[in-house]
């Protein structure tokens, strides 16, 4: 494998009538954190079985540095994988778990050490399965996932059952191994983590790529702009003078100016020439959460 990086080409899986994934095609690059984005029965889960030739596509392909999974040499020591919480025999410990994958994959025992320090659960490491929480069980699939110190990731909702805590672990821990060169493909219903952890952002709905790009450019691409909330006892005269400089105004149900067309800085000139009072004034931009919402907005299926 050169560099990691995964590439989905024309994927599609039919499903008798249902078209789960429709003509996917996007990248992932090498030294990044990105996102993989979708409502309910987008076909996030399908196609990321399907990168890991877990099911087989009804056409297109996926590659990772240039090959197929099933055509990887190494694949443990390649690709790291989590498509749910962590599967385990309920009256082993997760000491014991990973032990038995580093036996399968011909690896030392103490790696399982390794990796339960990695994700904090060394202290838990000789307690069995059973006992174990949501977030613990997730905690030991990525130490799963790292066993075999893995140039790529591949993760389907991690975040799940963890606390905010472990959220922030989490987040950390993805950005730290983005940052030494791994790439990182995390799928996630958590928009407002998404907007802190990714660099990059893949969006589909019913099957199909919405949009690609990094964070920052997905949401300044929108219609939804950036506005400023200002609120004032003489609201009336205030917007009056907004209106003189240009801006749009609204208000809200709670009475705020919202202001479109200037920034808040002659938000606050217009307020200081009509000779009224401020009690609020700050700018209000569209988070990832707004452009997933406009992007996807009735695309959501049940299946």
């Amino acid at each position: 494998m050169s560099d990691g990086q995964i590439v989905v080409s024309g994927l599609t899986k039919q499903y008798k009538n249902v078209r789960a994934v429709d003509d996917l095609s996007f990248t992932v690059e090498p030294g990044r954190v990105t996102g993989f984005l979708g409502p309910n029965g987008a076909g996030k889960t399908t196609t990321l079985r399907m990168v890991l030739n877990l099911v087989t596509p009804t056409a297109g392909a996926a590659t990772i540095g240039g090959r197929r999974y099933a055509d990887l040499h190494d694949p443990l020591r390649t690709v790291g994988a989590i498509l749910e919480a962590s599967a385990a025999h309920k009256g082993r410990t997760g000491r014991n778990h990973l032990r038995v994958i580093c036996a399968a994959a011909g690896l030392p025992d103490s790696r399982a050490d390794e990796v339960l320090e990695l994700v904090g659960l060394a202290p838990a490491g000789s307690r069995k399965f059973k006992g174990y929480s949501l977030g613990m069980r997730q905690r030991l699939g990525i130490a799963a996932a790292m066993l075999g110190d893995p140039r790529v990731l591949i993760l389907d909702e991690p975040a799940n059952g963890l606390d905010p805590e472990g959220i922030r672990w989490m987040r950390d821990l993805l950005r730290r191994l983005a940052g030494e060169g791994r790439t990182v493909l995390v799928s996630s219903h958590l928009l407002s983590e998404m907007q802190l952890l990714a660099d990059d952002v893949v969006i589909i709905a019913a099957g199909r790529l919405v949009r690609q790009g990094t964070v920052d450019d997905v949401m300044g691409s929108m219609s939804t702009q950036a506005r400023v909330r200002v609120r004032s006892p003489q609201a009336e005269a205030l917007g009056a003078e907004l209106k003189r400089a240009g801006a749009t105004v609204a208000t809200d149900a709670d009475g705020a100016l919202l202001v479109t067309r200037v920034e808040a800085p002659a938000v606050g000139a217009a307020a200081l020439r009509a000779g009224v009072e401020l009690h609020e004034l700050v700018t209000e931009r569209p988070d990832l959460e707004h452009v997933f919402l406009e992007l996807t907005q009735g695309k959501a299926t049940i299946r």
